[in-house]
Parts: C-alpha cells; structure tokens; sequence
C-alpha cells in the first residue's frame, strides 16, 4: 500500500512566486555581497539572507529560526518554503559546505615487494 501526497518541487523563484500557495524547494547560492540579518542577543528564532537561484533571480529568504551551523561556508543552500509576497519563508534551510576531503589528492606510494 503507498501513501500519495503533495511532493515538493524544486524551481526557481519565479515559478514560486507563480504559485505561493504550494511549498517549494529553490536551490541557489547566499548572495554574499548583499549580507544578512542574524543577530542572536535581539532574536535569535530570526534570520533573512538574500539567496540567488539557478536563474540568477535574488530574493530575501527569511527563516524563523537560528542560523545554520557554518552558513557562511556553504557552497549551495537549498530553501524550503513558500512565497510571501516578495520574500520566501522558508521553514528548512539545507547547506552543502565544502567537503575538508575535497581538498586533498590521496597519494598512492609504490610498494615493492
């Protein structure tokens, strides 16, 4: 027996403002030079950064809940939400950081035997 239900697509931001009704996943890259808000001793459940998607659009994300652990690190991040006018609410951010593997080449050494 399967269960079926509403799945979650993954879109730009565009396609989520087309619908803001459902939930989306947007994968993109924090636009840096535009900052963020975080600070903790304020509130600490409030952080909005902007993201740019797969297209190029940049849109404030804002996530009602504490920065995730190394963001600034983040190679790609993937938001979890809807559309709220012109800002995404995300409910989940996912980061893909940088892996501390990928920047070492393993060496092999010949063994005689």
């Amino acid at each position: 027996m399967s269960v079926l239900g509403k799945s979650s697509s993954y879109v730009s931001f565009n396609e989520a403002k087309e619908n803001p009704t459902e939930k989306y996943h947007v994968i993109g890259k924090w636009a840096k030079e535009k900052g963020m808000v975080y600070n903790p001793l304020k509130d600490p459940n409030y952080f909005e950064f902007p993201l740019r998607d797969s297209v190029g659009n940049v849109v404030n994300v804002v996530l009602l809940d504490a920065k995730p652990q190394d963001f600034e690190r983040a190679e790609k991040v993937v938001v979890v939400g809807q559309m709220k006018g012109n800002v995404f609410e995300a409910s989940e951010i996912l980061t893909k950081c940088p892996s501390k593997y990928n920047a070492a080449t393993p060496t092999v050494k010949p063994v005689n035997l």
